[in-house]
């Protein structure tokens, strides 16, 4: 899985997040949102528009990669479907994040297996 540091909480929050494997990438990627996205399990509350700065260490990379987001996802505790409760941040640079994702990613990309998200 992912672990989450600093506690994040509001705008200009910060974030690490550990992805171990590509399956769990996959499983947090929103490639369908502008700049693409995570989605990050969380209880913690957040709002439409917070702002939040994730540092990225992704499989196969060694550099960290930040990148500032916003949050654009809200899933409540006990959403329908035993969704996982969490946000979902779009990526507000220019495209380089979503990029080294996707090139990770690769064919997985049309996996069907389902996400948190859809």
């Amino acid at each position: 899985m992912f672990e989450s540091e600093d506690s994040p909480h509001k705008s200009g929050g910060l974030i690490t997040l550990n992805y171990e494997s590509k399956p769990i990438l996959l499983k947090a990627f929103m490639p369908f949102i502008k700049n693409g996205g995570l989605f990050i399990p969380t209880e913690k509350s957040f709002e439409f528009g917070d702002e939040l700065f994730l540092v990225l260490n992704l499989p196969e990379e060694k550099e960290q990669v930040p990148v500032s987001t916003k949050v654009v996802w809200l899933t409540p505790k006990g959403a329908q479907g035993n969704r996982v409760q969490g946000i979902g941040v779009q990526f507000r640079d220019d495209g380089m994040a979503k990029t080294k994702i996707e090139t990770i990613l690769g064919g997985l990309l049309k996996s069907t297996e389902p996400t948190y998200t859809m």
